[in-house]
């Protein structure tokens, strides 16, 4: 998706009103280390560090649409425990989401808890029941849906298959977008997609494709196949069907199936991605673009969702900055805003990896430099170099420094390959970097002391370390710069 195509996009969403109807979890995860079997079963033993909480499934719809600056109602059925009372204050917390939930006394919120250690789940646990709502509960849902959706320009139905979204419910759902105007879209899990009936369309994945018809879905031939056979066993406008790493291919009725190659991105975690390009696809289509574009939209979403650790939400700016990434050189794509740099070494860390942390001006590079950078790249897995700004610079060096601009400095450093990552930071010392970056080891000259190394304190105490590398005798920038004002003489 082009820069200028998504930033349309993105100023039409403020005030898009989406209403997401399903079934709403909590997930929550427990982090830790193991470091030893237990002794009473060979298992291993979780020494828990902390824990998180966050809302799952239609309400992760909900988080990813008022993430990307949508509004949201959300439209759920919780239990009168404390797993409900905890996805209340969830989902009071998050801006942009006014919740619809009905307190159902005969079942429990579902709960999902999962156990990670070093960036992998080693159990999860389910809170949950299957059966289906109470008539009771059924018509409160109905009534709900109706005040939640009446302003709605898209309604997002996730069907986990819990026992919520049953006929009458979604019987509602399609009267309140006729009602509203807006697009009704069905994400479900379920194994037949008639059951939904005349939708606007219909998203499921190639597996759940290849399930509900009995046909292979790994070739565009395949998916073709599939996906006209789908169109007569449902009554779906449009099959959206995401197929991975192969982009996405959409049947609309009485036309070709088109595919939607997506642009290659490494796969951290895919957790969530699904719950994202709904979120996107369902905002795009509320703000009544073409369908290509609120495609391209879905896709550089969920790209971006596929980079992050566990059920991440988006934002606008990380947006942009995919966009503009997709279209950089490989140096130019080094250089990383704090967020993407917090990202990256979430990303470095799940997999083990020793990431290291230096920084400077870097003004005229030279051969210290290159020898210094190839040295902290040594003792670690990953380099990232703090690098002042312009201002920064200034205040530091006097008027006349730098020589070269940031992007300049930014860009030949980027060209090392000793530099996995730069960070340009606007304040005189690098510690807000270092504290998000949270390196491993911490590296500068040994013209310094290691007391005197701005961060050191904080490195070693989550249990990194500080090292100071050689210096090159005879290369500065100072003396260089020197050197040519006699020159110009």
């Amino acid at each position: 998706m082009d820069l200028s195509a998504l930033q349309h996009l993105l100023g039409l969403a403020p005030g898009r009103r989406v209403a997401c109807v399903g079934d709403l979890m909590v997930d929550r995860f427990v982090y830790g280390e193991v470091t030893r079997v237990s002794p009473e079963a060979p298992v291993p033993v979780l020494a828990r560090s902390h824990e998180l909480m966050m809302l799952g499934a239609s309400g992760n719809v909900a988080r990813n649409v008022a993430a990307l600056g949508g509004e949201v109602s959300l439209v759920g059925v919780i239990g009168a425990d404390s797993e409900g009372k905890e996805a209340l204050r969830l989902v009071g917390e998050e801006t942009g989401v006014e919740g619809y939930l009905v307190t159902d006394q005969e079942r429990p919120t579902t709960l999902k808890t999962r156990f990670v250690s070093s960036g992998q789940q080693l159990l999860r646990v389910d809170l949950e029941t299957s059966r289906a709502v109470s008539g009771e509960v059924e018509q409160r849902l109905v009534r709900t849906i109706r005040d939640a959706a009446k302003d709605a320009g898209a309604i997002l139905l996730s069907d986990y298959g819990k026992g919520v979204i049953t006929d009458a419910v979604i019987a509602a759902c399609r009267e309140a977008a006729a009602e509203s105007g807006g697009k009704l879209v069905v994400d479900s899990k379920a194994r037949s997609f008639a059951r939904y009936g005349a939708v606007d369309m219909i998203k499921p994945n190639a597996a759940e494709l290849a399930h509900a018809t009995d046909m292979p879905t790994e070739t565009d031939e395949e998916i073709e196949g599939a996906l006209l056979a789908a169109l007569g066993l449902w009554d779906a406008k449009a099959i959206l069907v995401t197929r991975a790493s192969k982009g996405i291919s959409l049947a609309v009725r009485g036309e070709d199936v088109r595919h939607f190659p997506t642009l290659a991105r490494e796969v951290f975690d895919a957790s969530g991605a699904g719950d994202t390009t709904i979120a996107a696809l369902g905002l795009a289509l509320a703000a009544d673009v073409p369908i290509e574009d609120a495609i391209a939209f879905a896709q550089l979403a969920s790209g971006v969702a596929v980079g992050k650790v566990g059920t991440a939400t988006v934002s606008p700016d990380e947006l942009v900055e995919a966009a503009l990434s997709a279209h950089m050189a490989p140096a130019e794509a080094k250089v990383a805003t704090q967020q993407r740099m917090v990202d990256e070494v979430a990303r470095w860390r799940a997999k083990g990896l020793k990431v290291g942390f230096t920084n400077g001006c870097f003004d005229i590079l030279h051969k210290g430099h290159v020898a210094y950078l190839a040295q902290a790249r040594a003792w670690c897995d990953r380099l990232i170099v703090g690098l002042n700004s312009d201002e920064s610079v200034r205040r530091l060096k006097g008027p006349d420094r730098p020589v070269n601009d940031l992007e300049s400095r930014a860009l030949v450093l980027a060209g090392l390959g000793s530099v996995d990552l730069v960070a340009p930071f606007e304040e005189d010392t690098p510690l807000k970097l270092i504290e998000a970056a949270r390196p491993d080891v911490l590296i500068k000259g040994a013209d310094y002391a290691e007391s005197e190394v701005v961060g050191g304190e904080q490195v070693k105490s989550w249990g990194g370390e500080v090292k100071l590398a050689a210096i090159v005798e005879g290369y500065s920038t100072t003396a260089a710069i020197a050197k040519l004002k006699v020159g110009s003489r």
